[in-house]
């Protein structure tokens, strides 16, 4: 599953590598709406002592960046996104709850060969992750279930496609550090490592 992303950070890292940079310019301001899918890592952990092994579900929802460039080819960029839903499960027991979160983050990328038909960019920043609407079910039905806010360093790899005049489509990943802290009716009881890759394609405007 996470063979292509990986792939597109290698490609973005080759072709920055190789092209010369070419201006977008300061002072310019890119929106892009898509869509991406959260998708964490194979382990996040384990609670009660690493009696209990999570498995945390994928989600995919629309998302919108705004970004401005304080230089030419570099900008700061404020990533948004509709909630994500996730399932929590516990390995050999099943669904025990979920939850919701909102994943704002901000990044300071580079944009290589900008004028070009295909622009690989590279950022880094920090993203912001807050938990709600947690619920219970199966084994922890009943209960009352906490996820607890995160901050984590984020990384971003993508390529611009040049479309039209000022339109572009962007193919892109991030990996996010994003751990939780969990308690069930007051009781900590562990901390979930998510730290997913999120991937999808958005359509990119300057203006």
């Amino acid at each position: 599953m996470r063979t292509l992303p990986l792939a597109l950070i290698a490609a973005a890292l080759a072709a920055g590598a190789a092209l010369p940079a070419a201006a977008q310019s300061a002072g310019d301001w890119t929106l892009a709406v898509g869509a991406h899918q959260v998708d964490p890592k194979s382990d996040n952990g384990a609670l009660a002592d690493g009696t209990l092994p999570l498995a945390i579900g994928s989600s995919a929802r629309p998302t919108i960046a705004a970004e401005y460039f304080v230089r030419d080819n570099l900008g700061i960029e404020v990533l948004a996104a509709l909630p994500f839903h996730h399932d929590i499960d516990v390995k050999g027991v099943g669904k025990v709850g979920s939850t919701k979160h909102l994943p704002p983050t901000v990044s300071l990328q580079y944009h290589f060969n900008s004028a070009g038909t295909v622009s690989p960019l590279l950022g880094i920043g920090v993203n912001y992750t807050t938990f709600f609407s947690e619920a219970t079910t199966g084994a922890l039905a009943g209960t009352k279930l906490d996820l607890k806010d995160s901050w984590g360093l984020a990384a971003h790899a993508g390529l611009d496609f040049k479309v039209g005049q000022s339109g572009k489509i962007r193919v892109d990943v991030r990996w996010i550090d994003i751990d939780t802290d969990v308690s069930v009716d007051g009781a900590r009881l562990g901390t979930a490592n998510i730290d997913p890759l999120v991937y999808g394609a958005a359509y990119v405007l300057t203006f």
